[in-house]
């Protein structure tokens, strides 16, 4: 597994040099110039095609896996997940494709992954619903296909700073790889390891630099793959219980969901209304914020980047347990539910001011 690690973080790294070395070639089409929006957080002008770069390290990893184990099939998966990558991609460069258009793209990307590579979500140890999803195709596919798209969507909506949801995907595909490696998946270890390959690949130009952003090629590319990876490990293995990859990306499907709770029920907002009122935005202007009042260029990467581990943190609470108790179902569920009340506890806290003070980085005293 180390070779294939090695292959798509070198391949990540080299394309993502040379996009940063010739930005001056696409710069005036890859780079994101708005630095006034709510959800907008970096000083300048940065190239935000990163989904190439990760992009490029999944297939050099991938392929060092079809070669390993003598299986051609395996690339099926990169296949299946280009229409998602593809959809997101083009709203880099062009700015003309809306969170609709790239949600159904990822969709249809889960829809054949149902069909060609038998990722179907049949169980959720719900008995009554265990039923439904066995004898009715179509409820298996829908449920599939939202869940499938909606982890895809969720990675891209963390995807706010330096660093962000990077790590907490490495950290969901070492969840992910783990417990493959305890069923003797190899083929799903291999896919884990050149994810996360890409995706440090990738990071060394992000974090905490911010010279490369993933963009919405790069965020639906992951999430895709974490949760195409899911899907299989718990359709291929019986022993897995549902609830865990549901326990691993529980962080960003559940920002998602209070996301549109919150615009919907309680500010009577259009569910895709743009806001500063994500956790990790919060973070920055109430926890991190502080730490610096110039607003040099260098300062405000700073702070974005500091952002970033504060929700790490709050990502492996999710992990760590999942991991230890991947095939315990009452548990996994115990955990889910004690992660959305921390989370619903901590979003109180630091919107009414009442965070406690050690998580606070105070403003540097200069002489």
């Amino acid at each position: 597994m180390l070779v294939i690690l090695l292959a798509a973080t070198f391949l990540s790294l080299l394309v993502g040099m040379c996009l940063i070395h010739f930005s001056h070639l696409h710069e005036h089409f890859s780079a994101d110039y708005e630095l006034g929006g709510v959800q907008k957080f970096h000083a300048q002008p940065v190239p935000r095609i990163g989904g190439v770069p990760i992009a490029a390290g999944l297939v050099a990893g991938s392929g060092v896996l079809a070669w390993l184990l003598k299986d051609a099939s395996i690339l099926m998966l990169l296949l299946v997940a280009l229409p998602a990558f593809a959809a997101g991609i083009f709203e880099d460069v062009t700015k003309k494709v809306g969170p609709l258009p790239r949600l159904l793209a990822t969709f249809f990307a889960a829809a054949l992954g149902y069909f060609i590579l038998g990722a179907s979500l049949q169980r959720l140890d719900i008995p009554l619903l265990d039923v439904f999803l066995v004898h009715v195709w179509i409820f298996s596919l829908l449920l599939t296909v939202v869940a499938v798209g909606g982890v895809a969507h969720a990675v891209n909506i963390i995807d706010g700073y330096n660093g962000l949801s990077g790590v907490v995907s490495i950290f969901i595909f070492l969840a992910l790889a783990y417990v493959a490696f305890k069923v003797q998946d190899t083929m799903l270890v291999g896919i884990c390891f050149a994810m996360v390959g890409a995706i440090a690949g990738f990071l060394f130009w992000n974090f905490p630099r911010g010279l490369m952003f993933a963009g919405d090629g790069g965020a639906y590319l992951v999430g895709f793959m974490i949760a195409e990876v899911a899907v299989l490990l718990v359709a291929r293995h019986s022993q897995v219980s549902p609830w865990f990859p549901l326990l691993c990306v529980i962080y960003p499907v559940f920002e998602t969901l209070f996301s549109i709770y919150r615009r919907k029920f309680l500010q009577g907002r259009r569910v895709g209304y743009p806001d500063a009122l994500h956790l990790h935005q919060l973070v920055y202007m109430r926890l991190v914020r502080w730490m610096v009042g110039s607003k040099d260029v260098n300062h405000k990467t700073m702070r974005n980047s500091l952002t970033s581990p504060y929700l790490w943190a709050l990502s492996s609470i999710s992990v760590v347990p999942a991991m230890l108790f991947w095939n315990n179902t009452t548990v996994l569920i115990g955990f889910v539910l004690a992660f959305m009340f921390t989370y619903v506890r901590l979003y109180r806290m630091i919107i009414r001011f009442r965070t406690p003070g050690w998580m606070l980085l105070r403003k540097s005293v200069r002489h």
